[in-house]
């Protein structure tokens, strides 16, 4: 049985397609509330679960950017659905319904025959693309490698080091590669790429994309530095939207779209971050040269040991590096007890580059701390870092 929902404020509109339907097409009209265009298509999907809808109507009444919006998604998650806007046709209209998967636009003042033929129309094209459609599901499809990069407190520059490690890995697997701003209530990833999303990390774990990878992608924001970016709430007071269930979700989603997941969680040990590196491959901890992140990083390993979630893949990057600070490489290895990985120094370069949003291994000039963050970036890459993973952990300092 065909059925089909419509979202519209105009009742005369409503009642021609009842009438259109009852003039000999199978199945029931169900008008759904203007407010149900800024729904899940999930939701709208679902809303009666014996009889799902083969035919959505959009219009007269509703907003068309939202109408073009909630078509996107539909498109990506129920291909088999035909969706019909019904607006005021335009070439500039019809050029973004085409992208959106809108598969027909009809006038809001057509007949009850018009109404009828279109119908049709739209419930054989459902038809058709059900029975073409085919769910393959490869129970050992491989996943991305899961890169939490973490500090046991704030200002040491582990957005700075993410956000370069994101685009330096995008240079090896372009498009392949994906940052994640796991810091809800003060991220600073955006800022560090220069983005204005459009959409945040509570779109991507409340919405209709945490119920399919690829509406998940739809919610993502591009670089230019050839990576996609899921920035943190522009709200501090939707931190609480955001739970470690949702983290350990979206990251599993994340992990079968893309080669790179690159994960800056807040300073600590949060839940989302013990969420994070319950799946996370890696985890490189960035560290200050001052006593109080030296110690706060030997502490959280050590819980982390404890809880056993330590990942096998451990990268330790000393930023700010300064042989003026008091200490040196030795004494802080002395202290967290494994080796520094990678020593980034002080430059005055990383403030300008962090500043304009533009990150060093994008844009930057050469100088120490880039030919560093570069070496960071190496450690990952399968072609010139299988050398340098034969060597990790194998010398302790024990003070």
């Amino acid at each position: 049985m065909s059925r089909f929902v419509i979202i519209t404020t105009s009742s005369d509109f409503e009642q021609r397609v009842r009438r259109a339907v009852a003039d000999g097409l199978h199945g029931s009209v169900q008008r759904l509330p203007e407010s149900a265009i800024n729904s899940a298509p999930h939701d709208i999907m679902h809303h009666d679960p014996a009889e799902p809808p083969e035919v959505i109507l959009l219009g007269p009444g509703v907003s068309t950017d939202e109408a073009l919006k909630l078509a996107t998604v539909l498109d990506l998650q129920f291909p088999e659905v035909s969706v019909i806007l019904a607006s005021d046709s335009t070439p500039d209209l019809v050029l973004s319904a085409m992208r959106s998967g809108i598969r027909d636009i009809i006038s809001p003042d057509s007949d009850v025959p018009a109404l009828r033929i279109m119908l049709e129309r739209a419930c054989l094209s459902s038809a058709g693309r059900r029975r073409g459609l085919s769910v393959q599901v490869n129970p050992e499809q491989e996943t991305g490698r899961i890169i939490a990069v973490m500090s046991p407190k704030g200002g040491v520059g582990k957005t700075t080091v993410a956000t370069n490690l994101a685009i330096g890995l995008g240079k090896v697997a372009p498009m392949g590669v994906v940052i994640v701003d796991l810091d809800v209530q003060f991220g600073d990833v955006a800022s560090a790429l220069s983005l204005d999303p459009e959409h945040t990390l509570v779109d991507a774990v409340t919405g209709a994309a945490a119920h399919d990878a690829m509406v998940l992608k739809a919610f993502l924001t591009v670089h230019s530095g050839g990576v996609y970016a899921l920035c943190s709430p522009t709200n501090p007071n939707e931190a609480d939207l955001v739970t470690a269930e949702h983290v350990s979700h979206l990251i599993a989603q994340l992990a079968t779209e893309f080669k790179y997941v690159v994960v800056d969680t807040a300073p600590g040990l949060g839940e989302l971050a013990l969420a994070t590196l319950e799946q996370a491959t890696d985890a490189v901890w960035v560290v200050g040269m001052d006593i109080p992140s030296i110690k706060g990083l030997r502490n959280s390993l050590g819980v982390l040991e404890e809880l056993g979630l330590v990942p096998q893949g451990r990268h330790v990057v000393l930023n700010f590096a300064n042989r003026h600070a008091g200490l040196n490489v030795q004494d802080i290895e002395a202290t967290i007890r494994i080796p520094v990985d990678v020593v980034i120094p002080l430059s005055p370069a990383i403030p300008f580059a962090t500043n304009k949003g533009v990150p060093l291994l994008q844009d930057g000039p050469r100088s120490s701390a880039t030919k560093n963050l570069r070496k960071l970036v190496e450690r990952f890459d399968p072609d010139r870092g299988s050398q340098i993973r034969k060597k990790l952990h194998r010398r302790v300092v024990v003070s």
